[in-house]
């Protein structure tokens, strides 16, 4: 694709050198002598980046700047300016410009500042493609559940999502937690600010202060930089609690102060610094219980608990696992490239007798290692962990003859899934055995250890 650049300048001579310029490095030019031309050019021909003269015969370059931020806000434009308008160009860049060149202009600093701009172009281009698909993906349909529990979720989420208070979300370990928080999020009037996740259960003790508000070079013996906490970092967003009942009571106490006065100091600080961030929390735990005990704050949990979303575990709605399991199956075959496309209805009934304490995430991961051992089209029985086929047959009185012990069976098909792991982690970083080792998660030490224990050349 070529990139379109438009020189509006009133001087011939220059509009002829840029066009030669820019037209034998590969770009597509336009010119206009005036104002009215250039914003006329600019209408028809959608330029990605202007060189604006800041003296036109018609009008100023800040009023074309102006209008053209106003019709065409993606178009980067560069100021031509001469040395006595050079005040003129700093605020043209105050106003949206990309920068300025003073005439005479160097050409290999012209043609380094359209690369640049396009850059920028480019990068802002893909940050609006990434909002897109962000909130493509977390739509409320985009959840998958058919079952009357799941309908009442849907119907609550798009209610809280309207309104900006702050939500606590409950369930078991494995419902979905998070991913009902980020369709709440991007379904919101904050969709276009941060969504900031910080699991509190992770953060040791003695750094969820410097970790929720940030801190200040030399605050403390190991705080070499100034760091920004993470409701700073989300600020005009949502920020996410997860796991927010392991919090220790000294944190509950820091955490409902900065819920009550909607602003923070860092460690180290004198500074208050506001915030406007929604938060919603999550928790796998019974908060209300706990409250009551006395191990929770009661003042925090009504702060949480503002709007309130309880999950159902997996075995609650046994009617989606159909749905679960299609939907999984056609995004691992994409993850995988293979040729799977369902699974047998004997298979599908193991999955229906099973109890799921593990949730959606554990068939997640029943489906993904079904599939990996599969060497048919089909996710069959035989693919299954034995936990799931031991439920069927103690309900069904089946026997199933085996020369292995559970724990070699798990032990076994761990090692495979890991070997082909290892193998398409290599294979995607063109065997580059660090970037492999970054994919897997692992250190490179580490990736060398299991290359030599499964045989992997």
């Amino acid at each position: 694709m070529k990139f379109k650049i438009l020189i509006i300048d009133d001087e011939q001579s220059i509009r002829d050198i840029f066009s030669l310029l820019l037209e034998e490095k590969g770009y597509l030019v336009e010119t206009a002598e005036t104002g009215r031309d250039g914003l006329s050019q600019a209408r028809k021909f959608l330029p990605d980046v202007i060189l604006l003269d800041m003296n036109l015969p018609d009008t100023t370059g800040i009023e074309v700047l102006s209008k053209i931020k106003k019709s065409l806000p993606q178009t980067e434009v560069i100021i031509i300016t001469a040395f006595g308008t050079i005040k003129n160009a700093i605020e043209a860049t105050k106003m949206g410009a990309y920068d300025y060149l003073e005439k005479p202009v160097d050409n290999d600093e012209l043609l380094l500042l359209i690369s640049r701009a396009l850059e920028v172009k480019r990068l802002l281009r893909e940050v609006e493609e990434l909002k897109s698909e962000l909130s493509e993906r977390y739509r409320f349909s985009n959840i998958i559940g058919t079952s009357s529990k799941m309908n009442s979720i849907f119907q609550m989420m798009e209610k809280i999502a309207r309104v900006d208070g702050t939500v606590l979300i409950t369930g078991e370990s494995g419902t979905g937690k998070e991913l009902v928080a980020r369709a709440i999020h991007f379904n919101s009037p904050r969709k276009d600010g941060p969504f900031v996740v910080v699991n509190c259960g992770a953060i040791p003790r003695d750094l969820i202060e410097s970790e929720f508000f940030g801190h200040t070079k030399g605050a403390f013996t190991d705080a070499k930089t100034e760091k920004t906490g993470k409701f700073e970092l989300a600020n005009k967003g949502t920020i996410f609690l997860d796991e927010v009942g392991e919090l220790s009571p000294e944190a509950q106490v820091k955490l409902l102060r900065a819920l009550g006065e909607k602003e923070i100091v860092k460690i180290g600080g004198t500074k208050t610094i506001p915030i406007d961030v929604r938060i919603i929390a999550a928790t796998n735990q019974n908060l209300e219980e706990r409250e009551k005990k006395g191990d929770f704050r009661e003042d925090l949990y009504w702060r949480l608990a503002v709007l309130s979303l309880h999950l159902p575990p997996l075995r609650e709605k046994k009617e989606d696992i159909p749905l679960l399991c299609g939907h999984l199956i056609q995004k691992y075959s994409q993850e995988l490239n293979s040729e799977i496309k369902d699974i047998t209805d004997q298979a599908l009934e193991y999955m229906l007798h099973y109890s799921w304490p593990g949730n959606i995430r554990e068939l997640e991961n029943v489906i993904y290692e079904a599939m990996v051992l599969s060497d048919s089209f089909s996710v069959e029985e035989k693919n299954l962990p034995m936990r799931l086929k031991g439920s069927e047959a103690e309900k069904e009185g089946v026997l199933f003859e085996s020369d292995r012990s559970l724990n070699e069976e798990i032990h076994s098909i761990t090692e495979k899934i890991e070997k082909k792991l290892i193998k398409k982690a290599l294979r995607e970083a063109g065997g580059n055995k660090t970037n492999a080792a970054q994919k897997l998660g692992i250190s490179r030490k580490t990736l060398f250890n299991k290359m030599t224990q499964h045989n992997i050349q």
